[in-house]
């Protein structure tokens, strides 16, 4: 078997396996945010960075949801990082939000931090102050056992059977769970051009 065949059937099992049930609630979650004229703030580092990016666009967009990703603007990362240190900068991006309840923040991450090993503190820091804040966290991660999921509301952990493709597969992953939130027709109010 070639590694594009091995790696598609992995994909396949995988995308029977993501627990739709979570899907369900996360859409009937932002469909309260929306109503409650919340925000929703986006959050992910390296490649979930782009894609936080990319889902803004599609929840304004297509949802009506009000959202934002705290690495778009790359003059205040870069502050931030520089002056502050790259494990405050999502913290003080809600804070100078003035997130509130009413709003909520959904992280995209490979592994989703670890207290432990001192890995993704910046999404940590985040998800605490969200949490006493009362914000809402969502989340799609690739790891059963990180700090997202442990300390979210609804966290999505895609499955990945072989280690050696958690990356790749939690990545992309994480862009077919949220077209599925993005496309849900409860939350869905303008359809895509194609």
């Amino acid at each position: 078997m070639t590694h594009p065949q091995r790696f598609l059937e992995i994909a396949s099992k995988v995308a029977l396996a993501v627990d739709h049930q979570v899907i369900d609630r996360i859409v009937a979650g932002l469909l309260s945010l929306r109503e409650a004229h919340g925000r929703l703030f986006f959050l992910g580092a390296g490649g979930s960075a782009a894609n936080c990016a990319h889902a803004v666009n599609d929840f304004r967009k297509l949802c009506g949801i009000e959202a934002y990703s705290a690495t778009d603007n790359v003059a205040e990362l870069t502050a931030r990082t520089n002056d502050n240190g790259w494990e405050t900068v999502f913290e003080s991006y809600l804070k100078t939000s003035r997130a509130k309840p009413a709003d909520a923040i959904f992280v995209l991450s490979v592994g989703g931090g670890d207290v432990a090993r001192n890995i993704s503190v910046g999404l940590i820091r985040a998800i605490e102050y969200a949490k006493r804040e009362r914000m809402k966290t969502y989340g799609i991660v690739g790891r059963e056992n990180c700090f997202t999921k442990q300390a979210g509301d609804e966290v999505i952990v895609i499955p990945v059977p072989d280690p050696a493709l958690l990356t790749p597969l939690a990545e992309a992953f994480q862009a077919i769970v949220w077209h599925a939130i993005v496309s849900d027709p409860r939350l869905s109010l303008h359809p895509p051009a194609w």
